[in-house]
């Protein structure tokens, strides 16, 4: 019997990889490490510069800047503001704008007016009628934006033009005073602490906010929206959906916004909330470079709204005009941009 011969071919067996050992391990380490001091240094630059401009103020301003009643002012004045940025970085976070809100906030305030003092609905049902009212503008934004593929500062901006002229038709170009004293009650009269309650609303929603995008696949799922739409429809998110309800959440919020200005104020008027608008995004993008640097965050956003009022509040102690006030928002706006771009640019350089 002769047997066939058969060639086999041994493969050939690659030498086992070193890991490296020495400066080449080392190496990336080390740049971890260089990285850590610069990004604490970036995620806390604007909390001590706050607490810088405290200092300075205190010290120049003593009897009347480092006072318990100018802090519980400050701090209750802006909630509304604080309230109505965190609604707008919902969007924003899934990469849309929205310039609507501050008309929101005034139509909202106004149809509480209306209902409650002209035509003497309770103000509970009136408040319900209002918060109804921003879930409306909402839907319409994300359908013009989403559905039909308009660029959403097309569209809210025009919403906002729409709004603040229905404000002054409905309106007659009047303010409406003698909104129910039990929504000033639990607005600014009942206060803990010393400081209305209207503040601690806005901190409760910001520790909602933090906690649905910190913990919650909703949170998630709108920030993969916002970096990357496309990898977000291949990961099988309803891309449309969540941006839908981004804008219908900034609707919603912004409304909330206004049943706190009508609190507040106990009226309103054509022109109720639309001064939102500037201080809003200003806070929005300045917050953006702070505890989470380059990415909209909630606790950035509030310590950037009492951050820019507690500079715009000490300069107008030192006695410089109203003015400042617009120039200080205009110029954080422009900062504050600027700032997030070269973050974003950073870590996009580092693989971040």
């Amino acid at each position: 019997m002769t047997t066939a011969r058969k060639d086999v071919e041994t493969p050939a067996v690659e030498p086992p990889v070193e890991p490296p050992t020495g400066d080449a391990a080392a190496e990336p380490a080390e740049k971890a490490a260089r990285r850590r001091p610069t990004g604490r240094l970036e995620a806390m630059a604007l909390p001590l510069t706050w607490l810088g401009v405290i200092i300075v103020f205190s010290i120049v301003e003593t009897e009347t800047f480092f006072t318990s009643a100018n802090a519980a002012s400050i701090l209750a004045s802006q909630a509304v503001l604080v309230v109505v940025t965190l609604g707008l970085i919902v969007p924003l976070i899934a990469g849309d704008f929205d310039l609507s809100i501050g008309a929101v906030v005034g139509m909202s305030a106004l149809i509480i007016a209306i209902l409650n003092v002209q035509m003497g609905w309770n103000i509970w049902a009136a408040i319900l009628v209002a918060l109804v009212a921003g879930v409306v503008v909402g839907l319409i934004n994300g359908a013009l934006t989403v559905l039909l593929g308009i660029d959403s500062l097309i569209v809210t901006l025009g919403m906002s033009t729409l709004l603040a002229g229905v404000a002054l038709w409905i309106s007659g170009a009047n303010t409406i005073t003698g909104v129910d004293q039990t929504l000033i009650d639990i607005v600014i009269s009942y206060r803990l602490f010393g400081i209305p309650l209207e503040f601690y609303y806005a901190m409760i929603f910001a520790l909602i906010l933090w906690y649905v995008f910190a913990f919650t696949p909703l949170g998630q799922r709108l920030l993969v929206v916002g970096r990357n739409r496309e990898v977000a429809r291949l990961s099988g998110m309803r891309v449309s959906t969540l941006r839908i309800g981004a804008l219908v959440t900034s609707a919603l919020v912004a409304a909330l916004g206004g049943v706190l200005i009508a609190g507040t104020s106990g009226s309103a008027g054509p022109t109720t909330g639309l001064d939102l608008l500037l201080p809003a995004f200003a806070a929005a993008f300045l917050g953006s470079t702070t505890i989470k640097p380059g990415r909209f965050n909630p606790w950035g956003t509030v310590i950037a709204v009492y951050f820019l009022v507690t500079g715009i509040t000490g300069l107008q102690l030192l006695g410089l005009q109203s003015f400042v006030q617009n120039i200080f928002y205009g110029g954080a706006l422009i900062l504050a941009v600027s700032f997030s771009q070269i973050i974003r640019r950073r870590r996009m350089k580092r693989g971040i």
